[in-house]
């Protein structure tokens, strides 16, 4: 599959009137856009585009030869996917109606105003991308590959949520569009944006920064750059990170926890594509692709009036949600492993071997804290281990405190609600006898990580087995 960037793809003006392509190509190279073909002669555009394929489609309606109304319709018919704008001194309603039946994307009537001919180009790039996308998508998940499976592999994972997650990068990579990252802390949505970057060939850097926290002032500073003497202190010009991530991609973490002016800034950012640096008038072009990540949840905080809603569907253009690593065990072996080999390699140790059983206390624990808080136990263990197998105490320790501190509760089983029918309310030896059974299931019969489970010692735990099977026996 073929990715594609809406901007990879050139523009092309015709117009009879020299002076005129010259105008209008000037005034989309000042707004960023700088691949662009000029025709002057209307004859000439059908065989371009058999030869060469274009992403949008600038037509003077009065033209000799073949009119810009004759051209619509033969460029409808034979290249659909491309939105035409059509532009003409007429300003006459009826013709404007009859071009828009005959596939037109808009109208614009000379003279147009800059930002109403940058405004018309963006959308029909931004449509022409769109329904790229959906093609692409439609084919890649039929195909059911991934392409580029180097710019995934810093990413640890079996996972069929995560490869679908994989393909849809490899749909949206080359997208100017925004991309917004949501899942919990230490998932992995650092990783996941570059792979979005990795993906999309661009040239430029990939540049991270936690925006968290920041007021106003150091964001713009950050972001933007400032002027000479823009502020006290500033002696020097200073370049912001879209200046220097400029053909590549900006990444904003704990996007949600931004202040509103902030977020104003960039919407403005994303809208016009310009920015202005501290202490100048004099707008710069933005050629930065936006990736952002929260683990809020932005409807609520939304909701909260703590963000802005305009902002939120900007961002979303493209939304990757992570799942957390509780609903992905099959990845906990593959992630011990790693951790294991990375671990022993950074502390000059032999990797050690794991107990069997460590797997199976793992999977029942939530990991409120993902593959970072993963990563940090088996480094933690590996740290202390002396030799022979794998210790399992430290990982009890930690497991045993979280369990014990947290309030959050992660659901290890659907039908625990359902466990007894409807309008019986279970005695506290019903309820024994569930929790032990359950325990006894999600440890695979280990009594030690089921009392665990349950939050008692193994010989308690025996007790309670012993005397059941007593009275079953009897």
């Amino acid at each position: 599959m073929q990715l594609f960037s809406q901007l990879e793809l050139p523009v092309l003006l015709v117009d009879d009137e020299t002076q005129i392509l010259k105008s209008f190509s000037i005034m989309l190279r000042s707004s960023g856009i700088k691949n662009i073909i000029t025709l002057d002669n209307s004859r000439k555009v059908m065989p371009l585009l058999e030869e060469k394929e274009v992403a949008v489609i600038v037509l003077d309606l009065s033209m000799p030869f073949l009119s810009g109304l004759e051209l619509l319709a033969e460029i409808n018919n034979s290249f659909p996917q491309i939105p035409v704008i059509i532009m003409t001194a007429l300003n006459e309603l009826e013709t404007a109606v009859e071009c828009m039946k005959s596939g037109a994307f808009d109208y614009l009537v000379k003279p147009v105003e800059k930002s109403r001919f940058e405004t018309s180009i963006r959308r029909a790039l931004e449509f022409c991308a769109l329904r790229r996308e959906v093609s692409s998508l439609k084919q890649h998940l039929l195909k059911g590959e991934i392409e580029n499976m180097d710019a995934f592999s810093p990413i640890i994972t079996i996972d069929k949520k995560m490869r679908a997650i994989f393909q849809y990068i490899e749909v949206i990579g080359c997208s100017m569009q925004p991309v917004l990252i949501t899942g919990e802390t230490g998932a992995g949505k650092e990783l996941i944006a570059k792979a979005v970057h990795d993906v999309s060939g661009r040239k430029g850097q990939f540049t991270a920064v936690n925006v968290a926290g920041l007021d106003d002032a150091i964001f713009s500073d950050t972001l933007f750059g400032h002027k000479k003497g823009a502020y006290t202190g500033a002696e020097d010009v200073r370049e912001g990170l879209i200046a220097q991530a400029s053909g590549g991609t900006l990444f904003l973490d704990e996007i949600g926890d931004t202040k509103e002016s902030s977020q104003v800034k960039l919407l403005r950012l994303l809208q016009e594509h310009k920015y202005y640096p501290l202490g100048s008038d004099v707008p710069k072009h933005s050629d930065v692709r936006i990736v952002v990540a929260t683990n809020q949840d932005l409807p609520k905080l939304i909701a909260e009036g703590k963000f802005r809603k305009d902002l939120y569907y900007r961002l979303r253009a493209h939304q990757i949600n992570i799942p957390p690593l509780r609903e992905r065990p099959e990845d906990i072996p593959l992630l011990l492993n790693y951790f294991l080999d990375e671990g022993a390699k950074s502390m000059g140790k032999k990797k050690p071997t794991p107990p069997p059983e460590l797997i199976t206390l793992m999977t029942t624990y939530g990991f409120p804290g993902n593959v970072r808080e993963l990563q940090a136990m088996v480094y933690d263990a590996v740290a202390r281990h002396k030799g022979g197998v794998l210790s399992m105490d430290s990982f009890k320790d930690i497991i045993g405190s979280e369990r014990a501190s947290s309030k959050n509760t992660y659901p290890v089983a659907n039908e625990d609600t359902a466990a007894y029918g409807a309008g019986h309310f279970p005695s506290l030896k019903e309820t024994e006898e569930y929790l032990i059974t359950k325990a006894l299931e999600l440890s695979n019969g280990n009594q030690g990580i089921a009392a665990s489970l349950l939050g008692i010692t193994r010989q308690a735990l025996n007790k309670r087995l012993v005397r059941r099977k007593t009275e079953e026996n009897q």
